[in-house]
């Protein structure tokens, strides 16, 4: 019986400034009915498949008990969720770097904020192959496909 471990430890978070500045600036953006995802596949040599970040509006939820509840949720609902996007993402030898910030001012439930969860990390393998069909397979400037890159 194959039994994996359903984790979210540190190396699964992003934390570094430089990374997530990085990312609001040139990375994508695509929206979800709970969360607006901002997204880019990286380069850079990441411990893990992927590391994500989760934020909740100050402006929205004045308590911090409720900010804490709701990014609690989110986590739990993505640990939980996860795997998929890993076997993708480790299968195509990608890595990729994610911001969910919940959009709104109302407490979402725990099975909408999975729902959700579960819609953003689809999309996000959906995106992921759309990026990778766009980039090189060779050297000599020859896109998959047979067509040629301007530059």
């Amino acid at each position: 019986m194959n039994i994996t471990r359903e984790t979210f430890g540190k190396s699964e978070r992003l934390c570094s400034f430089k990374v997530i500045n990085t990312l609001f600036e040139t990375g994508n953006i695509f929206y979800n009915s709970l969360f607006k995802v901002v997204w880019s596949n990286t380069s850079e040599d990441l411990p893990a498949p992927a590391q994500v970040a989760m934020s909740v509006s100050k402006r929205g939820f004045k308590l911090a008990v409720t900010r804490n509840l709701v990014k609690r949720r989110m986590r739990e609902a993505y640990r939980k969720n996860k795997q998929v996007l890993y076997e993708h993402l480790s299968a195509n030898n990608n890595k990729l770097v994610f911001v969910l910030i919940l959009r709104g001012n109302t407490v979402p439930d725990y099975p909408a904020v999975e729902k959700s969860i579960k819609d953003v990390i689809r999309k996000l393998i959906e995106l992921s192959q759309k990026t990778e069909d766009r980039r090189p397979e060779t050297g000599d400037g020859r896109l998959k496909g047979g067509m040629r890159s301007e530059g």
